[in-house]
């Protein structure tokens, strides 16, 4: 019976010999490879068909680096987003500030320019708060009698009246709006220059052109502004626009609604003017013309009573009057006659005892001639 060694102790070539072989054939194909790559075929078909393995050994380390990255960038995005948060609040402050700033310049530049068109002199001041009152329509501003602000002085903005001072404080004013249903302006219309008194209404949203006649012409968007008549308010300042006219055939006067040019509830920024009225003040000793009337009037009224009295007397009562009269008027008459008869007598007496005397010396004279 013949003895083999089973096949895992079988002897072939020596470890050295294989290796020598395997190192030779390496360096050939290295060198066939890098001088003619001939192996790029081979490395191509063996990588395509081994990257579904590698794809599936690093799964397990993608899943990891997708995890970490996940933690890693979710915290950078909640940083980010609260910086970019803090950022866009800021950046909207800004621009409310920006638009604020650049509204009120140009608001202040337009209060710059009215002051510069108006000659009179103007005082700028800023709104505070409004009245408790709601029933009102009155604000407070930062100006008072300490900066030269007086009662009656009339405010307004640049486009046009927003009221007129009613009370004054050391440091503060009270102004009543336009639109305050216990105000007036006297107005005209620019197109036809006819005059009348403009008044605020309960609602405080409308203004009132009263004492308009049925057939005036008044069409709607007529343009109001300040007559000046009043003393108080300077002439040709914008009031208000007309937006409805109602004519009814059984009043006298038309419903004239207005509404005020400028923005009487969005102002801030005023100017108070101080007018000063040129027309001279009337004389102390001239009455006007009603007092005159009315006196023409009361004289008229009591000559006609005094009539009506005469009239209304008794025949018997007047016979006695009018005799007592005749009486005084004979005697007053006869005064004056009498006075010049008294002289003219005298002369007549002295000239009949001139005469007597004249014979009496005649008659002497003859005796003493005799013999």
């Amino acid at each position: 019976m013949e003895y083999s060694p089973p096949p895992l102790f079988k002897q072939g070539p020596s470890a050295l010999a294989r290796l020598i072989v395997l190192v030779l054939v390496a360096l050939v194909l290295l060198i066939s490879d890098a001088r003619f790559r001939t192996l790029e075929i081979v490395r191509g078909v063996l990588g395509a068909g081994l990257y579904p393995l590698q794809r599936a050994a690093l799964v397990p380390r993608d899943i990891f680096m997708g995890a970490a990255d996940l933690a890693v960038t979710s915290a950078t995005l909640r940083g980010e987003n609260d910086k970019l948060r803090a950022k866009d609040l800021q950046l909207s402050v800004q621009a409310n500030t920006a638009a604020e700033v650049s509204a009120e310049n140009a608001h202040l530049r337009a209060l710059l320019q009215l002051s510069q068109r108006i000659a009179t002199q103007t005082i700028p001041a800023e709104i505070q708060y409004d009245t408790r009152d709601p029933f009102t329509q009155k604000v407070v501003i930062g100006r008072g009698g300490q900066q030269g602000i007086s009662n009656g002085s009339p405010v307004v903005n640049e486009d046009g009246v927003i009221g007129q001072i009613t009370r004054v404080f050391p440091m503060q004013a009270e102004v009543t709006l336009l639109t305050d249903k216990d105000q007036a302006v006297p107005v005209q219309i620019v197109r036809t220059g006819l005059r009348s008194v403009i008044y605020g209404t309960p609602k405080g949203d409308t203004l009132d052109l009263r004492f308009v006649p049925i057939s005036a012409d008044v069409v709607a968007g007529d343009e109001l502004v300040t007559s000046g008549l009043d003393g108080v308010y300077p002439p040709g300042l914008p009031v208000a626009k007309v937006v409805r006219v109602d004519k009814q055939a059984d009043t006298a006067f038309a419903r004239v609604i207005c509404l005020p040019v400028a923005a009487v509830r969005g102002a801030r920024q005023l100017l108070v003017l101080h007018f000063q009225n040129d027309v001279p003040p009337r004389p102390a000793d001239e009455p006007d013309a009603a007092t005159v009337a009315k006196s023409k009037k009361a004289a008229a009224k009591g000559a006609d009573k005094n009539a009506k009295a005469g009239a209304a007397q008794p025949t018997s009562g007047a016979a006695p009057a009018a005799a007592s009269a005749a009486t005084a008027a004979t005697a007053t008459a006869a005064k004056p006659a009498a006075k010049p008869a008294a002289p003219e007598k005298k002369p007549a007496g002295k000239s009949a005892a001139a005469e007597k005397n004249a014979e009496k010396n005649t008659a002497k004279a003859a005796q003493g001639a005799k013999p």
